[in-house]
């Protein structure tokens, strides 16, 4: 008896947030189908124009844009950025630097800063026991 190996699929939403772009942006084509493994895989490999320029330019996903600006996503939402941003609107915030980018950028260093030294005594621990 053989058995037959059928693709895996996702939602094109799941897809989306896998290649790291905003779902909304895509073309109408790979929003209203479904995605293969084989074919994420491929997008991943040797992606089209389009995937291209949505990743250079957006609109990006909030994580992106987090990311992009070095905060948390709870630290965009406090800053009210709740919609996707391009990243001529990202450089533009960067270049502006409101009072709540670098309050939030600070406290996301200080989250980094405190996770790296919770990393380092639990290694010591392990270490010595």
């Amino acid at each position: 008896m053989t058995s037959h190996k059928t693709s895996q699929t996702m939602k094109p939403a799941t897809a989306a947030k896998k290649l790291g772009v905003y779902l909304q942006a895509t073309p109408a084509e790979f929003q209203e189908g479904v995605v293969s493994r084989d074919e994420l895989n491929a997008l991943q490999a040797d992606p089209p124009q389009w995937l291209l320029d949505l990743r250079r330019d957006g609109p990006h996903p909030r994580p992106v844009v987090a990311a992009k600006l070095g905060v948390s996503h709870a630290g965009l939402a406090r800053g009210g950025v709740t919609e996707a941003l391009t990243t001529e609107q990202i450089d533009a915030l960067k270049a502006e630097n409101p009072e709540w980018l670098q309050k939030e950028r600070a406290t996301q260093a200080e989250v980094r800063k405190e996770a790296a030294r919770l990393k380092e005594k639990r290694k010591a621990e392990a270490d010595g026991a």
